[in-house]
């Protein structure tokens, strides 16, 4: 790696698939796994989920100066753009993003996904400045595939979006991972206790998400009262706004809009029943937490179900449409004595899955300027 000093920016936002990458690089800079940037740009969509998401950056990265920059090509609801709204904010964005690098001194950037790395990355390459793209999904998004033919790197996290020539832009790295997930041992049980759960009750952790997941919401308010008799534990992230789809008060149930302390959830959690996002997955992954992954069934490439397919045996794949009663006797049948076999047989399996940590790769790579 290059000496401490240099001016790193990153662009993503809109989702915390877009987020999450960012952060657990970053953490892995600030654990000393790296020098220290000098000073963090982060261009940004603005939508809500990031004040969440990168809610206490400034505090992680102190005394690391970081500015924040909106570059806005979404629609005010969030999601893609059309053409024609792409057209019309496209160079407006591209250009403010201009002035952002300039003023920053940036040597480096890094595109974490989503349209807000578009406007970046154009403007970089008009600057001479070397970006670089990290594609996490098992499906390439549009922004990697449009932008990829001009960045210096593509970091990739599996095989299946790197393309089959052998050139050295593209290179399989794997999802970064913050290092506060690790290995889950027996005596992470003890943090049901520190969460406020009876730690001899299995506990299922639901994870919709940095939106939510309504399906989700919906399936644990019509049999939450029959988790608890089954003397079941549950923690509900149901998504920001969504309070009112959660499940009425009880002890043994923690309910809130958003889950911040998702390493020690992982490793407290018998069972993570989650979205398939690429992030969420990683991190399943790297504790080793039996998952149901129910994979967000509006995609049109349907990426979340491709993510869970990585998993192996280590998850079950559920289509939104099952969340049923059968599915809850599975879970009760996972969750009781007689499951205990089974989940320790999907824990080996994503042991056996995990490929070497990503973010030393990634992080060697951007700072030392995509030599």
């Amino acid at each position: 790696m290059s000496a401490p000093g240099l001016r790193l920016a990153l662009a993503g936002g809109g989702t915390g698939g877009h987020l999450v990458p960012g952060l657990a690089l970053l953490d892995h800079l600030v654990a000393g796994k790296g020098p220290a940037p000098l000073d963090l740009l982060w261009f940004q969509s603005g939508r809500a989920v990031e004040e969440r998401v990168l809610e206490g950056l400034e505090d992680r990265m102190a005394p690391t100066p970081v500015a924040r920059v909106r570059l806005a090509l979404e629609p005010p609801g969030g999601g893609a753009p059309s053409t024609l709204r792409t057209l019309l904010h496209l160079m407006p964005a591209v250009l403010r993003a201009r002035r952002a690098l300039r003023a920053h001194q940036s040597d480096v950037l890094l595109g974490l996904g989503g349209f807000t790395s578009a406007p970046a990355a154009l403007a970089a390459k008009s600057l001479g400045i070397p970006f670089a793209l990290l594609e996490i999904n098992a499906t390439p998004g549009r922004a990697t595939r449009l932008l990829s033919p001009l960045a210096k790197k593509v970091f990739h996290a599996t095989q299946a979006t790197c393309p089959h020539s052998k050139s050295s832009r593209h290179v399989v790295t794997g999802a970064p991972v913050s290092p506060s997930f690790r290995r889950r041992s027996e005596e992470d049980l003890s943090a049901r206790r520190a969460l406020g759960f009876d730690p001899a009750q299995p506990l299922l952790v639901v994870l919709g998400g940095s939106q939510g997941a309504g399906g989700l919401n919906q399936f644990l308010a019509k049999y939450d009262h029959e988790f608890a008799a089954a003397g079941i534990s549950v923690f509900h992230a149901v998504g920001p706004g969504r309070q009112s789809e959660a499940p009425a008060g009880r002890t043994g149930l923690v309910v809130t809009e958003f889950a911040r302390e998702v390493p020690t959830l992982l490793a407290a959690a018998t069972l993570v029943l989650c979205r398939g996002g690429a992030s969420t997955l990683a991190e399943v992954m790297a504790v080793g937490t039996p998952a149901m992954v129910v994979p967000y069934p509006h995609h049109t490439d349907r990426h979340q179900e491709r993510n869970a397919a990585l998993l192996g045996d280590g998850c079950r794949i559920v289509q939104e449409e099952d969340l049923d009663r059968s599915l809850f006797e599975e879970l009760c049948l996972l969750l009781g004595d007689r499951g205990e076999l089974r989940l320790e047989d999907m824990s080996r399996a994503l042991r056996t899955s995990a490929g070497p940590p990503a973010a030393e790769q990634i992080l060697a790579t951007v700072l030392s300027s995509l030599e």
